[in-house]
């Protein structure tokens, strides 16, 4: 005998050394075994099995509870557990002692397990801040740290670095990857006098700029400063238990102390005690919610923090990223046109996607996978190519000098745009697209527009969200044409564009300021602080950034923004279940602290009601898994 109890022994120690959730788990199927074998008798041990559920799980809860007495006196659901324990353990009550710290811990367990895990996306924000400049100092070029440069030093940047600091062009042109900052699917051309800010990318031209924020004062480092405080007035849920923990242990001990002053009888008092015990209270909330993580789970949202889904019930508003949300965020030719008579629009399409085949603009790479798309075949080789940062290109093309890029460039090389094609032209950028240019032998001759195209079930999900009481706010860093379109096409009214991040996150806080909380949706590295912000972050998790995931509350998996309606009903519905399972679990103790006060219930007797409470919570919780909103 003495040898099977080393050996139990044994293996608790080495549960014991575990770590997490996983030990948890297994301390409680451990505990739930020793309860069974307590409650059907089976007598392999020289004890009461219900004591190693009192160890496992008790011990716990009272060593919690008595130090938050003594620390801050702060009284929870775990004190009235703990005196609850020790009566029952001091009457020889050991199952109905078992049982109620095993639910408890349950109820724990599962909250823990909707707690979001630690994150990291600061530190990868952080990861993106420039690590070097190249400082111009009397004409030699030095590297320093790029917390050394200070205001007023001229710094060069070459192709594919990374900005050092907040700055204006003083010499050369250069196409800006912006999406850091502003989330636009297109680099940003830019020559002497343009503002550039740190944290950005240059993708093409080398250029000289004069610092004028550095360090501390950067826009990299005032995003990251965003991130870390977006979040800080976030409401955060209290279990409903802990709440009102203190009425429920002053009403517990009266009654007690009551009923066993007048019928003389502790057991009738221990009883009380058992039955007052808030476990189904305790389970009413985080079955709910991990009943609805898991139907959301199903349709690709993968929910991060443990409160989102009770926040985004309250959602009143939803603010929606244009580019790669709403969007594909990929760029395809919408229409190629000609105004020559000797070029047909196929041919111009072929030749603009021949002169640009060697191009690494996002522009260029548009143009030639749209082609290869819609017609494939081998394009002519080209010669003589030539990449003009921020412009353009030019080439040779079967011995056709081609020229393919924006207005300025035609400017500047001599080209006349007519007057039908300068309509056409604005027409199209009238529409939010971007225009190519495209001149052949020193002739203009066509444009090609090219446009972000809307998700198929943008129009749809935007109208689902209207008809459950969400408006729609679209807030977007394109411009105001680009953003109007998109707008037009999925029927937002609410149009906020050339956001910069803290632009989004004033916006979103003004309207929670109003008392209408937002739901953010959004994909880039420059909605991090508005998913901080906002009453609940979504990030696209599929296209995203893994910074904009990080920092969002749940991440939507596959990128299906059809189902948003789905969740924040199911988000709406899980809350009727919480109400409903707290109001079941208040009027199932009510009714058993009457039976217990009259001695109809002995501690067995009633932790085993308050078992059965457990498991109608939990199976009204399950309802959850499948729950869908009838249409």
């Amino acid at each position: 005998m003495k040898k099977k109890i080393d050996e139990v022994m044994e293996k608790l120690e080495e549960i014991l050394e575990m770590g997490g959730v996983k030990k948890d788990i297994i301390l409680l199927a451990v505990s739930a075994t020793a309860l069974l074998m307590s409650i059907f008798d089976i007598g392999v041990l020289p004890f009461d099995p219900a004591w190693i559920a009192i160890i496992l799980c008790g011990i716990p809860i009272i060593l919690e509870a008595v130090i938050g007495l003594v620390t801050e006196f702060d009284i929870k659901a775990d004190v009235l557990v703990s005196i609850a324990l020790v009566a029952s353990v001091f009457i020889g009550e050991d199952f109905a002692a078992g049982e109620v710290a095993f639910i408890m811990q349950l109820g724990a367990l599962l909250e823990d397990l909707t707690v979001a895990k630690a994150r990291a996306g600061i530190e990868r924000l952080v990861n993106l801040s420039p690590q070097t400049a190249r400082v111009i100092d009397q004409g030699n070029e030095r590297i320093i740290s790029a917390e050394e440069v200070k205001a007023g030093d001229i710094i060069r940047v070459l192709p594919g670095e990374t900005i050092p600091a907040d700055g204006v062009i003083i010499s050369g042109e250069t196409s800006i990857d912006q999406s850091v900052m502003t989330g636009e699917s297109l680099p940003v051309d830019k020559s002497e006098g343009d503002d550039v800010s740190s944290g950005t990318v240059n993708r093409f031209g080398a250029f000289e700029m004069r610092a004028v924020r550095a360090g501390e004062d950067s826009s990299i480092q005032r995003m990251i400063r965003l991130v870390r405080s977006a979040d800080a007035g976030k409401a955060k849920i209290v279990g409903i238990a802990d709440r009102w923990a203190v009425w429920i242990v002053v009403i517990a001990l009266l009654a007690a102390i009551i009923t066993w002053a007048v019928t003389g009888e502790i057991i009738r008092a221990v009883t009380i005690l058992v039955v007052f015990c808030p476990c189904a209270l305790v389970l009413a909330t985080p079955t709910a919610i991990m009943a609805a993580i898991g139907n959301a789970a199903k349709r690709g949202f993968l929910v991060k923090e443990g409160d989102a889904l009770e926040r985004l019930a309250l959602v009143k508003k939803a603010a929606f990223d244009k580019t790669g949300t709403l969007t594909y965020g990929i760029l395809k030719v919408a229409s190629v046109k000609s105004f020559s008579d000797k070029i047909s629009d196929e041919e111009l399409y072929g030749i603009t996607a021949a002169a640009e085949q060697l191009s690494e603009h996002p522009l260029g790479k548009a143009i030639l996978s749209s082609f290869n798309r819609e017609y494939g075949g081998e394009l002519p080789k080209v010669s003589a190519f030539r990449m003009i940062p921020g412009r353009g290109v030019e080439a040779e093309v079967d011995g056709v000098r081609v020229t393919a890029g924006n207005e300025a460039l035609m400017a500047e090389k001599g080209y006349k745009v007519g007057e039908k094609l300068k309509k056409a032209a604005e027409k199209y950028l009238a529409e939010g697209c971007t225009v190519i240019y495209t001149a052949v032998n020193e002739e203009n001759a066509g444009i090609t527009a090219l446009s972000d195209t809307v998700r198929e079930e943008s129009v749809k999900m935007i109208s689902e969200l209207k008809d459950a009481g969400t408006d729609p706010v679209l807030l977007t860093g394109d411009n105001e044409n680009a953003a109007a379109e998109t707008a037009s096409i999925v029927g937002i009214n609410d149009v906020h564009a050339g956001c910069l991040p803290e632009d989004k996150l004033d916006i979103i806080d003004s309207y929670q300021k109003q008392n209408m909380p937002v739901c953010m949706i959004g994909d880039g590295i420059n909605d991090a602080p508005a998913l901080k912000k906002a009453m609940v972050g979504i990030a696209m998790g599929g296209i995203g950034s893994d910074i904009a995931v990080e920092a969002a509350d749940i991440a939507l998996a596959n990128d299906e923004i059809k189902e948003l309606p789905h969740l924040i009903s199911l988000a709406k519905r899980m809350m009727v279940t919480i109400k409903c399972n707290l109001t079941f679990s208040m009027a199932l103790n009510f009714v058993a602290i009457i039976l217990a006060i009259t001695g109809v219930l002995d501690p067995v007797i009633g932790a085993l009601v308050h078992n059965a409470g457990s498991v109608i919570v939990i199976i009204n919780s399950a309802f959850l898994l499948k729950w869908r909103k009838r249409k």
